[in-house]
């Protein structure tokens, strides 16, 4: 009586042991593919909601400073990653060869205006050369004239009236020569005042000034020093060759290239997130300011040739510009990694 007193003591003990695991079990069983019919159903529902990449980078304006003159640098007051403000003095160009070029034209025009004034001078005196030949030609006519009626009288010899005669010739070829002579030197003067010789002086001055203005190189824009390391005195400044870079101050952007197939669902003005890997955590809300007008290759330097007999497709990718919506809470530095997804749904 005792021994199946403990056999179904046992045997309740168990029973009460494995009716709670039993039930454990079958919730675990009822609850996991609950779960994973949830976790799928979300996953469901909100497939194709978003379209994301991380091949975005942090964009910025970057401006490359150059001059617009030749010569050795003379002087350099900024150094990298310093901060400038727009009109700030960057370096100067040996001035010297343009202040030469600036006082050789000023004389120049000082020997223009010089040989200027000798032409109205002599444009005057033409003026009295006339009027002093057109008295001796009235002298030699009435000569002429009285030799004339005395011939008629048989009151003067040949002699005295070919002498008149030829005075009078002689005083109307002086005239006229006088009169060529002043319209020479009225027409070697400009209407106005004008000379094309100090027209061209000024011209050459008001190009000394400008390229010595050139010599002082400014910041056209405010923002912080880049890529300055050739930028030492003594170095020859080329024109066009930059010396530096200025990245603006300006809001900054991200560009984010989408593959081809994400742009179907993509349009101006929906949302985006950018995260970042320099800064974990960092969330900024942005959106879709532009989408490009073409690939990343076809603007590349050596575009792809697909007319052969190797081609293999390759998924194309797209730059789409997004924007922030506030001022990031972290410095923005451009070339900086990024993760952008855009919200393809309609929702904020």
């Amino acid at each position: 009586m005792n021994k199946m007193t403990a056999v179904e003591a046992e045997t309740a003990g168990n029973a009460s042991v494995t009716a709670p695991a039993k039930r454990k079990r079958l919730a675990l069983m009822i609850s996991l593919p609950l779960l994973i019919a949830v976790v799928g159903l979300y996953f469901w529902l909100t497939s194709g909601a978003t379209v994301s990449t991380d091949n975005a980078y942090v964009k910025q304006d970057v401006t490359a400073i150059s001059t617009q003159v030749n010569g050795p640098v003379a002087a350099v007051y900024v150094r990298e990653n310093q901060h400038v403000n727009r009109g700030d003095i960057l370096y100067l160009v040996d001035p010297a060869p343009f202040e030469a070029a600036l006082h050789a034209a000023e004389a120049q025009l000082a020997a223009a205006r010089l040989q200027t004034h000798e032409l109205v001078v002599e444009a005057a005196g033409t003026g009295s050369d006339i009027r002093g030949s057109e008295a001796n030609l009235a002298i030699a006519r009435r000569a002429f004239e009285r030799q004339a009626a005395l011939m008629k009288q048989g009151f003067t010899t040949k002699a005295d009236y070919d002498d008149a005669a030829n005075e009078l010739a002689k005083a109307e070829n002086e005239l006229g020569n006088a009169r060529a002579k002043s319209n020479e030197a009225t027409a070697a003067i400009a209407p106005g005042g004008n000379q094309p010789a100090i027209a061209a002086a000024l011209a050459l001055i008001e190009k000394a000034k400008l390229d010595l203005a050139h010599t002082v190189i400014r910041a056209p824009t405010s923002g912080t020093i880049v890529k300055s390391d050739r930028l030492l005195v003594g170095q020859t400044a080329i024109t066009g060759v930059a010396m530096l870079s200025i990245v603006g101050d300006r809001q900054a952007w991200v560009e984010a290239n989408f593959k081809e197939g994400d742009l179907a669902k993509m349009a101006v003005g929906q949302p985006a997130e950018v995260t970042f890997d320099a800064y974990p955590g960092v969330k900024i809300k942005g959106h879709v300011a532009s989408i490009g007008a073409g690939t990343g290759s076809e603007f590349s330097v050596l575009p792809a040739q697909n007319a052969n007999g190797n081609w293999v497709k390759v998924t194309q990718r797209v730059p789409v510009r997004i924007a922030f919506d506030s001022k990031p809470p972290r410095e923005m530095i451009a070339g900086l990694s990024s993760t952008v997804e855009v919200r393809v749904d309609g929702k904020r």
